[in-house]
């Protein structure tokens, strides 16, 4: 991707081709205050839609998305370089967010608390207008997760894609649209963060942001949120743990490596970037690796069968690379040559664990690997990191698998698995890769403020 010469658009390039494939308008600060006004407007009606009618005209959403699941993993493999069967998955998980969402509406329920004197009952209401910021590593689902419970609990949403991603946004608005969602009750207004995600902060009809994306840009967020004491939900950066132990089932543990750290060539905030094996199964582990790695290749994303595309930009292949050109290198995978931000999957095997590549997030196709000896090793390496979004634990030992999961400081764990993402779940980190819940039934109630009310009573005569 690359800035145009008019500073009011911006060039997409397709990055396994670097053909530009569209050109987008930005909004600027105007654009972007009509954008907020006429969701506060459609706000105003909307939270008045009966429950059955709003999760009526979701469900006619999410089989719209439905119809257009095709046409988006399309869009996405364009854009964003993404395989087609990934794309394919993501368009289907923002069709399954949706849906899920869609039963929320009637089911906001409130409390019946017993006080004296009276009756006392709580109700879910919903905070106004919504600024979902989204990041350019999954542009559809991560959209979803914010837009639907929002819409779900009677709020309206203001939406600012990446702005080297934004086609499926854009087209996932025409959508809601075309399904009967109101004119600005869902606005995709695409444009540069430091103009549409800032004014998110600082608009005063705003009342809440989410936010996906870097810890020191959602730090900057949080701080601007602050001073209107406004509700925030961050999802933020990732240095996550693969945790083999000497019990595991060694030959699974190594094949499914490689997808724990290089899905979506490795841009991805719960990568499985840090691999712990312990000592005495290091060498097999090793060499069971080497040859997994070899056949997860990067190729062309619009194949099936494709299980690496490549990076999003020129600019994001040249940080990677200055990692991996620092590092210790164990072996590579391969990529195509010629046009393309291509990188291929590496495996680094550092001589610490302070190393930039151990300790940094790099979100790209780059995998650290580190031997330990006990269990307490293995938890304090684990967790000496700043992130704690998500993680995995191989051992065949339910004691030692509960223990571990118990002891990672991180908030989404699999034992045995790499499956970090599932709508019907909690998703979220802990210490600075985040604050706040995505996903899962308790989703919505981040969209609603909690009303107190008691009515009192008199005495019969």
């Amino acid at each position: 991707m690359k800035e145009s010469t008019e500073l009011s658009t911006y060039t997409v390039v397709n990055p396994a081709t670097e053909v530009s494939i569209a050109e987008v308008e930005l909004a600027d600060l105007a654009a972007t205050d009509r954008a907020i006004a006429r969701a506060a407007e459609a706000y105003e009606t909307w939270r008045h839609v009966a429950p059955g009618d709003r999760a009526r005209l979701l469900r006619r959403f999410a089989d719209a998305v439905d119809d257009a699941i095709d046409e988006l993993a399309a869009l996405e493999v364009a854009n964003a370089g993404h395989t087609i069967s990934n794309a394919t998955w993501e368009a289907g998980n923002v069709r399954d967010v949706i849906e899920y969402f869609a039963a929320m509406p009637e089911r906001l329920f409130g409390r019946q608390i017993p006080v004296d004197g009276g009756v006392n009952i709580t109700f879910a209401e919903p905070l106004g207008v919504v600024g979902v910021i989204v990041p350019w590593n999954f542009p559809m689902p991560i959209a979803s997760w914010g837009f639907a419970p929002a819409l779900a609990a009677g709020n309206t949403v203001v939406l600012k894609p990446a702005e080297i991603t934004p086609l499926t946004a854009i087209r996932i608005g025409e959508l809601a649209r075309e399904a009967g969602i109101p004119e600005g009750v869902l606005t995709v207004i695409p444009g540069k963060g430091s103009v549409v995600g800032e004014r998110f902060v600082t608009h005063p009809a705003v009342r809440k942001v989410v936010f996906t994306g870097s810890t020191e840009v959602g730090k900057r967020i949080m701080a601007g949120c602050a001073a209107q004491v406004k509700n925030l939900t961050l999802e933020l950066g990732g240095k996550n743990s693969n945790i083999v132990f000497d019990d595991a089932d060694i030959a699974a543990a190594a094949a499914a490596a490689p997808g724990g750290v290089f899905d979506n060539s490795g841009q991805d905030c719960c990568s499985r970037s840090r691999l712990l094996v312990q000592r005495g199964v290091y060498d097999d582990f090793m060499a069971a690796l080497e040859t997994a790695v070899g056949d997860f290749a990067a190729a062309d994303p619009t194949l099936p069968d494709t299980a690496m595309g490549p990076l999003v930009t020129a600019a994001h292949r040249d940080k990677v690379a200055a990692y991996v050109d620092a590092g210790e290198v164990a072996f590579t995978g391969s990529a195509p040559e010629g046009p393309g931000f291509w990188f291929p999957p590496t495996v680094l095997t550092p001589a610490s664990t302070s190393t930039a590549d151990f300790t940094e997030e790099i979100f790209g196709p780059v995998l650290s690997v580190v031997p330990f000896d006990t269990e307490a090793d293995a938890l304090r390496i684990a967790n000496d990191t700043e992130y704690g979004l998500s993680g995995s634990i191989w051992t065949n030992s339910l004691d030692r698998a509960m223990r571990v999961s118990r002891g990672v400081e991180a908030g989404n764990l699999s034992v045995n698995s790499h499956a970090s993402v599932r709508y019907w779940t909690p998703f979220g980190g802990f210490k600075q890769s985040g604050l706040g819940r995505e996903l899962g039934p308790d989703a919505v109630a981040s969209f609603t403020e909690t009303k107190n009310v008691f009515f009192a009573t008199r005495p019969a005569d």
